[in-house]
């Protein structure tokens, strides 16, 4: 039974949805107010990635009744989607504690886990990894990581829904080349989920994703990551050079901010996204110049692992060496210049 018939109707039903939400969060005053801490300046209503998850967890639903993925990967991937956008809901209509929230995130990682086996066996520079229990312990924090390195990305109009289209749709093509077309199916169905919601939250944005959407977001590709590396190793590498842009940035920056000593888990805004939207005074530069590394230098290089065999550490090492020195000419992790004077 083909399913590429489908693709358009979830495109529009995740944008019709994304529009009855942006209605709703309306008439309830459901708003993200700008603030010292924000990267926008005019109200706008929150919480429309919820269109994303009730998109794709119907996908995943109708994917597995038609065989096009197994029970395990489907039973993994819903809980543990299901329950980060529950926590990411309940964040966006009040507050969770940071302890609290984390908590879900390693039972919501350690669920995925479970179903897809731990972290298997991964080759880097030629060498064959069995890494055990300290693997699997290594795959749950990845998966945590993943999902708050996203929160903390989606901080601009339309970037964390370009990047997750551009990643997506990027490793279908390499599993097309590689011969995995089985794995398509999911990042195919979740690129058409985030388009319909991306119409909605490209620059100038009517609509934010809110910790629901985004959490969900970081936390499934890294699961399709996992899924991906049980089938082939090099695809782990893959996926993890195509999301160069956020991990890179959200890593560098959480080391510089815990070097100095900062209360990580406290709102900021000193990615180097975030410090270069405000340099030119637009996100839609940003959000553009994301999209195109992603597509000219991050899609080559990941290539070149499935079609000419390079070797995954290197090819990543390669694909991050120019976003780090991005990350440092943009200053992340770096103090605003009115925090420090305020500390003087």
């Amino acid at each position: 039974m083909s399913v590429w018939w489908l693709l358009p109707l979830v495109v529009g039903f995740s944008f019709f949805l994304t529009a009855a939400l942006r209605r709703y969060a309306l008439a309830r005053s459901m708003m993200d107010v700008p603030n010292e801490r924000s990267s926008h300046s005019v109200p706008t209503p929150r919480g429309g990635g919820v269109a994303i998850v009730i998109t794709f967890l119907f996908s995943l639903v109708f994917l597995c009744w038609t065989g096009w993925i197994d029970m395990a990967f489907f039973i993994g991937a819903f809980g543990t989607g299901a329950i980060v956008a529950v926590i990411g809901f309940m964040d966006d209509h009040g507050h969770i504690a940071a302890r609290w929230r984390l908590l879900g995130h390693f039972v919501a990682g350690g669920w995925a886990l479970f179903w897809l086996g731990g972290l298997p066996e991964l080759e880097a520079a030629g060498v064959a990894l069995h890494l055990g229990w300290i693997g699997g312990a290594f795959a749950l924090f990845y998966l945590v990581w993943m999902l708050n390195l996203y929160n903390f990305m989606d901080g601009i109009d339309g970037i964390a829904s370009v990047e997750a289209v551009c990643a997506c749709l990027g490793v279908c093509i390499l599993y097309g080349v590689s011969g995995h077309q089985a794995l398509i199916w999911a990042p195919l169905f979740m690129a058409a989920a985030v388009a319909g919601f991306l119409i909605w939250n490209f620059p100038p944005a009517k609509i934010f994703m809110g910790d629901a959407g985004s959490g969900f977001l970081g936390i499934m590709l890294g699961v399709f990551s996992l899924q991906a590396a049980n089938v082939d190793s090099r695809l782990f590498w893959v996926w993890i050079i195509l999301l160069g842009v956020f991990i890179v940035d959200a890593t560098f920056t959480l080391l510089r901010r815990l070097a100095r000593g900062d209360k990580v888990y406290e709102a900021h805004r000193s990615h180097a996204y975030q410090y270069a939207s405000r340099q030119y005074g637009r996100h839609l530069p940003v959000t553009m110049t994301v999209l195109l590394i992603n597509m000219l230098w991050l899609l080559p290089i990941a290539f070149s692992v499935i079609r000419f065999n390079v070797d995954g550490v290197l090819a990543t090492i390669v694909a991050y060496v120019p976003l780090l020195v991005m990350a440092l000419k943009y200053h992340a992790g770096e103090l605003e210049p009115k925090v420090i004077s305020a500390k003087h």
